[in-house]
């Protein structure tokens, strides 16, 4: 297994028109050069919807890139996977996956310090964005989520560089296990686990929540 990833692009958005006089800010432009990275995330990036994005335990989103071969055997031709940020990615990597991220890893981001706070919960604007009612449904099926990042040192970072990890307080925790139990359904099989991942703090909030519900 590595123990880095592959920076192939960072990228930002600001909210535009969406659907329905709703707006969002999933469309992602990679960015040239150097970019502040904040306790809040990229400098030059926005949320439409502060209540579900953004924040704290939201400050950063990763799309594994090794999942778009998958996606595009699945959606040929589809123009958004030509390029990254077709799932609204703020860091589009490569080298390990939810399978082999877990909860708590610290990474190097340039001079900034990360760690991994939760899985992606997809919604309603991935399909939108796609033209297809499928998309949400797949990633709750196949957990190929991405994850998001909390900012522990705020710093500077460009593409084309690594991530190293730095600590893994928790191998027990890979992201795509704890999507699973309180997104995909396995809750019922493992409730001990569940009942773990509540008292977890560093566990995002919404998800130790989640995981008290499911309890």
């Amino acid at each position: 297994m590595s123990d880095h990833l592959i920076v192939e692009a960072l990228l930002t958005g600001t909210p535009v028109p969406f659907r329905d006089g709703d707006y969002s800010a999933i469309a992602k432009r990679p960015v040239n050069g150097v970019v502040r990275i904040g306790w809040l995330g990229l400098a030059g990036d926005g949320v439409a919807d502060p209540i579900h994005h953004g924040g704290w335990d939201k400050a950063i989103h990763l799309y594994p890139q090794d999942h778009y071969g998958w996606w595009r055997e699945r959606k040929p031709d589809h123009p958004l996977l030509a390029a990254p940020g077709a799932f609204g990615e703020n860091i589009a990597s490569h080298g390990m996956t939810e399978e082999e991220i877990c909860l708590g890893d610290r990474f190097s981001l340039g001079s900034a310090l990360v760690e991994v706070s939760h899985g992606r919960q997809p919604c309603w604007k991935l399909d939108h964005r796609f033209g297809s009612r499928d998309v949400m449904a797949t990633i709750v099926k196949t957990g190929r989520s991405g994850l998001y990042f909390r900012v522990l040192r705020e710093g500077e970072a460009e593409a084309n560089s690594r991530m190293e990890l730095l600590d893994r307080p928790l191998p027990q925790w890979p992201i795509a296990r704890i999507f699973r139990l309180l997104i995909g359904g396995g809750h019922k099989a493992e409730p001990d686990a569940v009942r773990s991942l509540a008292e977890l703090p560093v566990l995002a909030e919404v998800w130790r929540d989640r995981a008290r519900k499911l309890a």
